[in-house]
Order: C-alpha cells, then structure tokens, then sequence
C-alpha cells in the first residue's frame, strides 16, 4: 500500500466540468477529503469503500483547520493509502492546495497534482463573457477579496487603475468597499457583473454599473459562493445594455 495524496480541481460548479483524470482519482480513492464543493454529485464517482470526509468552510465557518488537515492527510495515508484532496475548482488557485502537498511532501507522503477548471475563466466563459478580448483588454487579473488578515488585498488598489479585467474571488463581504474604491478611482461606470453559483443550475447573476452593484447584489438576493468581474469585456455580454437599461429605468 502505498501512502499518496493527489490534488484534484473539482471544477467551478457544473459536474461535467471535471477533468477526466480527477474522475479516474476519485475512481481509484480510498479517502477523499473534500471542500464545500459547488457539485457534490462528483462524490459519487468514489468507490463504496472510500471514505468520505467533509473538511471544508462556508460562509467564514470551518470544521477543521488548515494544521488539523494536514495532520489527517498524513495519518490516513498513511493507515488507509490513496487520499483525494477534492477542491473546488482548481487546488492551486486560493485553495491551499500548495500548502498541504508540501507538508505532505515533508512527511514522506507520495504527491501528485490533477489541474481543475478554475472558476475565474470558467464562470465568465459560460456567460459569453471573455476575460480577454482584443482591443478590449489585454490581460485580466484574478485577486482574493479577502487577505488572510481579513483586509482588502492591497491588489486591488493596484489592478483598479488598470485596464485590464478584475475578477475577484471570494470577495463578497467586501463588495461595497470594492466598488467604493472603484468610484474613488473615477470609474464608477465601469461595467460589471457578480454570478452566484456559476455553471449550476442556480446560477444567479447581475450587472450593470460599479456604482449600482451593491444595490442590485442587495436587490437579486446575490450570496456566496460568488466571483466579480470588472472591465469593459463585461459589456460584451448579450443582455447587458438591456439590463444596464432596465436597471436606470428602475433607478428613474
């Protein structure tokens, strides 16, 4: 038996959007640890003599550390083989994912890495929304909302006075302090969107204008999980000016 731990990117949400190597990981489990996934159908690609363990957060709520995750890593590779680490959407993208191979690594453990889909393309994607466009924007930044200190990232200030598309991360609970910051920039009227759940069946979403997302967050009942785009490629979307006009009309 051997002790082996394997990073698999679950995906933005859609279950279909797994890659086929994390399916035949998950197919060859013995342990799959797993984050508050947006799919949880995925588990059932698990054989029935895997075990299961749910070792995520929602909502600032955790049910176990990040010490007290490494340290089940390591004991149950070491006691039952194969672990699957399942995160949504990709592992090395605000997951911690490098975090836990390395103590992994550390302890003797075998490590490999399956690349997820990562939400920060995925979601905009499945709106008709591109995070690049030529003569639009050339590069696009992917910024956490929240520091590990519970700060705004000192990023955002720097990506907000570039013309490049911003898409945020887990950052709701700072969506007002956000678009401020946008409005103390000048660019109140940049276009952009907040998608709840994106590629799920409960996908909710709006857009409009920086200054008057907050408001329509608040109006369309929009929580987590949930990314933020901000740029011009926003308005390429199909319905935007429609929904960018019914929004004034409501607001007049």
């Amino acid at each position: 038996m051997e002790a082996k731990l394997t990073l698999v990117g679950a995906g933005p949400g859609d279950g279909e959007l797994i890659t086929l190597k994390g399916i035949k990981a998950l197919k060859n489990a013995d342990v799959i640890l797993y984050d508050e996934l947006a799919n949880a159908d995925i588990l059932e690609f698990a054989p029935e003599h895997a075990l299961k363990m749910y070792v995520g957060k929602k909502a600032g709520s955790s049910s176990f550390s990040q010490e007290e995750i490494n340290g089940l890593i390591v004991r149950l590779a070491r006691k039952r083989g194969h672990i699957v680490r399942l995160k949504g959407g990709d592992s090395f993208v605000f997951g911690r994912g490098h975090e836990e191979m390395e103590y992994a690594r550390d302890h003797g453990i075998t490590c490999e890495v399956i690349p997820g889909v990562s939400s920060c393309i995925a979601v905009p994607a499945s709106l008709d929304i591109p995070v690049t466009r030529r003569g639009v924007s050339e590069s696009f930044w992917v910024i956490t909302g929240t520091t590990q200190n519970g700060e705004l990232s000192d990023d955002i200030r720097l990506a907000v006075q570039s013309k490049a598309t911003v898409v945020v991360l887990m950052g709701m609970s700072k969506l007002t302090e956000i678009c401020s910051l946008y409005k103390h920039f000048g660019r109140g009227h940049l276009p952009m969107a907040v998608i709840q759940n994106g590629t799920r069946p409960d996908e909710k979403s709006v857009m409009g204008q920086v200054w008057e997302i907050p408001r329509l967050v608040e109006e369309n009942n929009i929580g987590t999980p949930a990314i933020m785009i901000l740029g011009e490629v926003v308005a390429l979307h199909p319905s935007y000016a429609l929904e960018y006009l019914q929004s004034m009309s409501l607001v007049s």
